[in-house]
């Protein structure tokens, strides 16, 4: 009687016929991991078997995992993940594994995890002391053993003794110089030595940034996003060099890869657009080749509409860019029903997508969809993320009006018929969007939103995220912080659109309770809204094709009253 929800999975190698299988009662983000027998199709009897937390396991051999849980009192950091990372020895009990790591309670999360270079396990540990910055760590012959990269690097695997790092502000390394939102190479044994040799596998311009990077047998692949678009290229290490190939992957859309054989040069991407289904591409890298594998069926008739890509002017000169989606035969009246979509947060890129509920519920009946490339985001790469870090969030928010001030200028639609949607962060901006600048939009989807950004850092996961909007208990921080907290900025006697906040009840990532007292707030003050809140769903609001759909009913339903 227990709606599980899965997340995850990680096998055991060199077979991958058992694996530690992530599962979330109702889709929160604790989940309960059990030993997964696929030859059998069942969990393994006695086999390893976690309680409920937020953490993880890897195998490092068939009798051992490393581990990170919730061990008891004290184990836990502030932010609500694990301090600590064992070992555990099957047939004893987790109270009865080795500790190896401990963090401190301040920290966001300690984790501990396996990669694989060949026939070579390495058993890392990643400290993050902050949700930017992290301690990496190797676990060699019994002991712990620092690993020398930059805090705010990103360790991504290690590939023929070389460790795959993507920097994050530019790093100086002997006489060399390595850029910003580059990729290199440092050989690992020197590395855990204390001593770094590094190579450049690729650098971005003004305009790119790296997506993805996934290892075979004997290639890198490396997904770039350029100018919001995705291009997918295969390198090879020989000779003390990187070489470089381009995939002939299709353009004009967004890529995202699958699995890559670490026993062969196979591996999967996907690849979508806004009128194009999702399509499974099978790719050899060392034959640098690829072929459509199997694709969604087409779910709208998207024959008579096209995508544009338009660039708005931010209030500090910033030229942003958004993507638009619409019927070929668009009416510039400014009458249109429009939706604008966003987030603005965590490095994460908005890229093209394929949705069959959008296109089916609003594109196919007249609708105008738009995407939103906003600074606070990962489209070209960490400069774009930093620019709207903490005191400067305020640069996202006027990225956003920026936008919808674009489609006004460009008679696409107007403030009656504009509504905004965003989940989560995005939630956040579209409260502080329609509070900053009621008069511009007509309507607001608010889903699992923060809002309440003086408390924030107290409710579940939030003091993780201070990293990216300040700590609202410093009065220095909180003094920009408050500028745009949108339920500490609600006034009365204006003229709010009636907004429809959404929210799980299950959401062990963002409270709840930030859309309950929003609405409360507003209902206090004699405002219209609209409020649903899902019993289950965890974060994604959802955990059933039921729910999902309930969901979106409600929110194309109420944006078509609103809007037309």
């Amino acid at each position: 009687n227990i709606k599980w929800v899965y997340k995850g999975a990680a096998g055991l190698y060199p077979d991958y016929t058992r694996f530690m299988v992530s599962l979330s009662k109702g889709g929160g983000d604790a989940v309960v991991i059990r030993e997964f027998d696929v030859n059998t199709r069942s969990f393994v009897a006695g086999g390893f078997e976690m309680p409920e937390a937020k953490g993880g396991a890897s195998y490092v051999d068939d009798q051992t995992l490393i581990v990170s849980s919730d061990f008891g009192p004290g184990t836990m950091t502030s932010s609500g993940y694990s301090r600590q990372v064992k070992v555990w020895k099957r047939g004893t009990l987790i109270a009865s594994a080795k500790l190896i790591f401990e963090g401190a309670e301040a920290d966001v999360a300690n984790t501990g995890y396996v990669v694989r270079d060949g026939e070579r396990t390495h058993v890392l540990i990643r400290r993050s002391l902050s949700f930017y910055t992290h301690e990496y760590h190797a676990w060699i012959n019994d002991k712990t053993v620092p690993i020398g990269i930059p805090l705010d690097a990103d360790l991504l695997g290690i590939m023929q003794d070389q460790a795959l790092v993507w920097l994050k502000s530019d790093w100086t390394v002997g006489s060399a110089t390595f850029k910003q939102g580059s990729l290199v190479s440092l050989d690992y044994p020197a590395l855990i030595a204390g001593t770094k040799k590094a190579l450049l596998v690729w650098q971005p311009d003004v305009r790119s940034s790296l997506a993805e990077a996934s290892i075979t047998q004997h290639c890198l692949l490396v997904n770039i996003l350029r100018n919001v678009k995705n291009e997918l290229y295969t390198y090879r290490f020989s000779n003390g060099a990187w070489t470089r190939q381009k995939v002939n992957a299709p353009d004009n859309g967004a890529i995202y890869m699958g699995a890559a054989d670490e026993k062969s040069d196979l591996y999967f991407f996907t690849y979508a657009n806004f009128l194009t289904p999702s399509t499974l591409y099978q790719g050899d890298a060392e034959e640098n080749t690829i072929r459509a594998h199997t694709a969604l069926q087409a779910y709208f008739d998207a024959s008579g509409m096209e995508v544009e890509q338009y660039q708005a002017r931010s209030k500090d000169g910033t030229m942003i860019p958004y993507f638009i989606v619409h019927n070929k035969n668009l009416s510039r009246d400014g009458k249109q029903p429009t939706l604008l979509y966003g987030y603005g947060g965590f490095e994460v890129p908005e890229l093209p997508f394929y949705s069959g509920t959008t296109g089916t519920a609003w594109l196919a009946e007249g609708g105008v969809y738009v995407l939103a490339n906003i600074r606070g985001g990962g489209e070209f790469g960490p400069s774009w993320h930093q620019a709207g870090l903490k005191e400067n969030r305020q640069r996202v928010y006027d990225d956003f009006h920026a936008v919808a001030e674009d489609l006004v200028s460009r008679k696409i639609t107007s403030p009656r018929h504009l509504g905004i949607m965003g989940g989560s962060n995005g939630g956040l901006l579209v409260g502080v969007a329609f509070t900053q600048r009621p008069e511009l939009y007509g309507a607001v989807v608010c889903q699992v939103p923060l809002l309440d950004m003086q408390r924030y850092n107290k409710l579940l996961a939030g003091a993780s995220w201070m990293g990216e909007y300040g700590n609202p208990d410093k009065p220095e921080e909180w003094a920009y912080i408050q500028k745009y907290s949108p339920y500490q900025n609600l006034k009365k006697g204006m003229v709010y659109p009636e907004v429809l906040f959404y929210t799980s009840t299950r959401d062990d990532r963002v409270h709840p309770g930030h859309a309950r007292k929003m609405a409360a707030k507003m209902i206090d003050m004699g405002y219209p809204v609209l409020y649903y809140e899902n019993t289950e769903g965890g974060h994604a609001g959802a955990s059933t094709n039921e729910q999902t759909a309930k969901a979106s009913a409600l929110q194309y339903t109420y944006l078509w009253m609103k809007l037309k």
